[in-house]
């Protein structure tokens, strides 16, 4: 058993916050007036950042192989939705840490996080907020028009996440919304509407965000408990495996719809298999996870969060070689 890494006090002088990946160029290399308000966007923790983009590339790339059409504006979209994901995560990450921080400051992995430590106050972390968001919208604007109305709607969803786990035991159903709507926004870039396809990849996507928060969350559960804060790893318990075997499974077979949704019309059978390989490579990486599931290994559940990079990284490969058979 694993116990708890010590958690570094709230007030050291470096300001480093306790769950950020070690050495991380935050703290090695950015100015220091700057580190507070990279904390606050989680540019030391660069996992959420990922976890946002890939559904968007995912959206993207089974939209070019749904009309085999791909356009010079595709590559822009591929590089908009890095910078905005990497914007947005910041900007709701700030807000998430507005509403948190007295939750925040009783919770042993984020009571050092910059407003329950003191490295920036409320109304800093507000300015900051919108700083991010009007720069997310300038890149936003570059999109056409119902891409732009889709941009606009997803803010309901990251309004609503921080207080979901006040009053429901599903708060990762709302970061599911939240961070999966790039699916359905980067489709519409490029196709220009919305279609069956990316609402399924938006369901499938839901779905491993139900799974990969689960797992992080397993890491608070006491402190959860302490404070009066839901989620599902509470909600589960002993019974997590088996809901994350359903999540997997859920995961897996929505993307493989969505594949066949999107590709049987028009697609090869070459291209359509290649597809499916994504969806099941990525299916085997949540497999592999679940196998190495322990919620008393704190420092596992945190390796086995961030190594969802990776399984959403596999479909992307399978999903390009599809464009080109």
């Amino acid at each position: 058993m694993t116990h708890r890494p010590a958690t570094p006090d709230a007030t050291n002088d470096e300001g480093q916050v306790a769950d950020a990946v070690r050495g991380n160029w935050v703290d090695r290399l950015a100015p220091p007036a700057t580190r507070p308000y990279l904390r606050l966007s989680r540019a030391d923790r660069p996992i959420g950042t990922w976890l946002l983009l890939l559904p968007c590339w995912w959206g993207l790339l089974l939209a070019i192989a749904s009309d085999g059409q791909p356009r010079w504006q595709d590559l822009w979209i591929f590089v908009a939705c890095g910078l905005g994901a990497f914007l947005m995560r910041g900007a709701g990450c700030t807000w998430n840490d507005i509403t948190d921080r007295e939750f925040d400051a009783s919770v042993a992995r984020t009571r050092s996080r910059p407003i329950p430590s003191g490295q920036v106050s409320v109304k800093q972390a507000v300015a900051w907020m919108v700083a991010q968001a009007l720069i997310a919208f300038c890149i936003l604007l570059t999109f056409p028009v119902a891409a732009i109305v889709l941009g606009f709607i997803s803010i309901i969803p990251v309004a609503i996440y921080p207080f979901a786990k006040r009053f429901t035991w599903w708060p990762q159903v709302f970061l599911g919304l939240a961070f999966n709507w790039g699916a359905l926004m980067v489709w519409t870039a490029h196709t220009g509407s919305l279609s069956a396809a990316p609402v399924i990849l938006y369901i499938a996507g839901i779905a491993w965000t139900l799974f990969y928060d689960t797992i992080y969350a397993h890491q608070d559960k006491e402190d959860d408990a302490l404070i009066g804060v839901k989620s599902t790893a509470r909600l589960f318990m002993e019974r997590t495996p088996q809901w994350l075997a359903r999540f997997l499974i859920a995961s897996v077979a929505l993307m493989s719809l969505a594949i066949l949704v999107a590709l049987l019309p028009s697609a090869s059978p070459l291209s359509i298999v290649m597809a499916l390989a994504g969806a099941w490579a990525f299916g085997a990486h949540m497999l592999w996870q679940l196998k190495h599931y322990d919620d008393t290994d704190f420092d596992g559940l945190l390796f086995l969060f961030r190594a969802n990079r990776d399984a959403g990284l596999l479909p992307l490969p399978f999903f390009a070689a599809a464009i080109l058979l």
